[in-house]
């Protein structure tokens, strides 16, 4: 075996987790988490020994940039135990033939050449890599070699509670589970599998074994599950995780879309909404993740900004797929074969020429979102990222129930009740989304939708009869100045700095008048393209969730509720609608409830219009609004 180089014998002299020190003396290890307190002496013999005989980073992991690559991601496997939306194109994917992919012994030969030249830390990926059998082994004999700080592992979480106990005294010591949505029944449409209840499971099994924090990586994408980032930080009260908000990136056949993609700013813009509190951390050296924590909380958010703002300046990272293929960027489609050289025999100085001569190729930056939308690279589930996200949820989730505690193991199940029960029955999500029949006076069968399934809001539905107001009516007062235009007349943008944040709720409704043939197949649930009440009703929930993107001068409002009503009137042959928004904050809410209405309306006219073209929408109106500074308004 080839000597250990200086710079590597100066990192493990200088690392906390030594085995010993000058005098021979053991060194206790301090536990995960713990911070290391080296003596007065031994840190000044370190330092020493730096001045004396640095040496400077393996220059074959070092590019032309200066960066020095120390954070090794390898893949395991192409194969998944899901089959997720986003993760994998259309087509599918070709796995690669089994005798082209690395063996376990080509993997450790890769492995402890990167340790040797000075890489510390190894993250095992997939595919899912906790399918892979020898998992449990690969971890152990990573863990042997001199120089490796660190072995951590992303998991989508199936497997993990089975795993982790052997893992981890195998040597794993970091975790990262990705889970992007705490909704069951979502979780369900976007992998193809069950398995909610085993991920919340392993993430459970983590944090009693002591890992702190567990890692939680969430890909945010608009229209899908960004409507849950505050349930996600909500989590980090009571638990120690660290949430990690990821933009939605583009990869090879995942329908990458900018309009997708949620930025940093904007879902920060939205938590401090909630939590004025919210604190920046440091950053640490090599950091992907902007670190935030709400005072108080036991947990702490992240968000890793690769669209918005790169942090290509710092990469450390090198990454080698389960097909033995080095890539030095990500988002970059350059790749040299290791394992072609590695079978042909090739000697560790001819493998180093190879792998320095990759890193030097390494750019200062990747393109940039819109240029890598344009470009050919692998799919993300042949390279070992995370789970990103490709397509809106499905038209019902009748078929599904909501049973966010479904933890086969007792102990665990405690926990997540004591922790998580709480947060999701207050934010009411529903069981199953109702669709009853119901009677009117005069015998019709009458079919409702609402998306708020609480007994007492039948009460509250729009009917065929005028419904009296809660407050007074008439409008509040009013400015006679347009507020979106300035002085020269052009558009401008309401400031709502300085305005108090108040609760805000507003009330609109829409109609649309279908005739008879078109409202007996509504009634009947008869269309052929579907349950036209169930596509509207969640049409109406997403657009609400939209309007800052629809309407060009509106803000973006973090809702806490959005409901949909849709009732038909057999008098009028219609559709009956209402939509209500709620959200604290400096600005209103009706133009969320006026676009939710609307769409809906107009999603029921594009339901029916190859049934009859004579279809009309109609009455749509602010019925009510509420915590503005210019008074409440109810229509009379």
């Amino acid at each position: 075996m080839a000597a250990r180089p200086a710079s590597g014998i100066v990192r493990q002299l200088l690392r906390s987790n030594a085995r010993g020190c000058s005098s021979g003396a053991p060194v206790t290890q301090p536990r995960p988490g713990e911070p290391s307190r080296p003596t007065r002496e031994g840190l000044s013999l370190r330092l020493q020994f730096l001045q004396e005989h640095a040496a400077p980073f393996s220059a074959f992991l070092t590019d032309s940039f200066g960066r020095q690559h120390s954070y090794l991601r390898i893949s395991l496997t192409e194969k998944c135990n899901l089959r997720c939306q986003y993760c994998m194109p259309e087509e599918g994917v070709s796995l690669t033939p089994k005798a082209d992919l690395l063996t376990t012994e080509e993997i450790l030969t890769l492995a402890r050449l990167f340790v040797k030249e000075g890489v510390d830390k190894i993250r095992l990926t997939g595919g899912e890599p906790l399918i892979r059998p020898d998992v449990v082994d690969i971890v152990a004999r990573l863990h042997g070699l001199e120089g490796l700080r660190t072995i951590g592992l992303t998991t989508n979480g199936i497997n993990l509670a089975r795993l982790l106990p052997r893992l981890q005294q195998a040597g794993l010591n970091a975790v990262n589970v990705s889970l992007d949505t705490l909704v069951p029944a979502k979780f369900e449409f976007i992998v193809r599998r069950k398995g909610f209840h085993k991920v919340m499971e392993g993430i459970h099994k983590a944090i009693e074994l002591g890992y702190k924090p567990v890692k939680v990586n969430c890909v945010v994408m608009r229209g899908l599950n960004e409507d849950e980032l505050l349930d996600f930080v909500a989590l980090t009260e009571g638990l120690p995780l660290d949430v990690r908000f990821i933009e939605y990136m583009p990869f090879d056949g995942n329908k990458w879309n900018f309009k997708k993609m949620v930025s940093y700013k904007e879902m920060l813009d939205t938590i401090r909404q909630r939590w004025p509190g919210l604190e920046k951390l440091p950053e640490e050296d090599s950091s992907t993740a902007k670190a935030f924590k709400i005072p108080g909380f036991q947990g702490q958010i992240s968000f890793i900004t690769s669209m918005s703002e790169h942090f290509c300046g710092t990469c450390n990272r090198l990454r080698i797929t389960a097909d033995g293929n080095l890539k030095v960027c990500l988002f970059g489609n350059s790749e040299v074969s290791l394992r072609d050289h590695l079978r042909a025999g090739a000697s560790e100085e001819e493998l180093l020429r190879i792998i320095g001569a990759a890193v030097g190729r390494k750019k200062r930056q990747h393109a940039g979102m819109f240029n890598i939308a344009q470009m050919k690279n692998r799919p993300m589930i042949l390279i070992g990222v995370l789970l990103m996200l490709q397509d809106s949820p499905p038209a019902r989730w009748s078929n599904f129930s909501w049973d966010p505690l479904r933890v086969r193991n007792p102990s665990a199940r405690q926990c997540l009740s004591d922790q998580m029960a709480s947060l999701w029955k207050r934010h009411c999500i529903p069981t199953a989304l109702p669709l009853s029949q119901q009677c009117l006076g005069s015998g019709s069968p009458q079919r409702h939708y609402s998306s708020y399934p609480d007994p007492d809001t039948h009460s509250k539905c729009l009917s065929t009869g005028s419904q009296a107001p809660d407050a007074p009516s008439g409008p509040g007062p009013t400015s006679n100045q347009l507020t979106h235009v300035d002085s020269a007349g052009r558009a401008s943008m309401v400031d709502v700095g300085g305005k108090p944040e108040t609760e805000r709720v507003a009330v609109a409704s829409a109609m649309v008048l279908l005739g008879p043939v078109a409202f007996k197949l509504v009634q009947q649930n008869q269309l052929k393209k579907g349950d036209a009440l169930v596509v509207a009703q969640l049409a109406g929930v997403q657009a609400a969730k939209l309007t800052s993107q629809l309407i060009p001068l509106c803000h973006h409002v973090a809702l806490s509720h959005v409901q949909v009503h849709l009732e038909l009137d057999s008098t009028r042959h219609a559709v009956l609608i209402q939509a209500s928004c709620r959200a604290r904050g400096p600005t209103g809410v009706e133009m969320e409830a006026l676009t939710s209405a609307a769409m809906a309306a107009l999603t029921v006219y594009d339901m029916c219009k190859a049934v009859s073209r004579d279809i009309v929408v109609t009455e749509v109106k602010l019925i009510s609004k509420t915590g503005g500074q210019r008074g409440d308004f109810h229509r009379a």
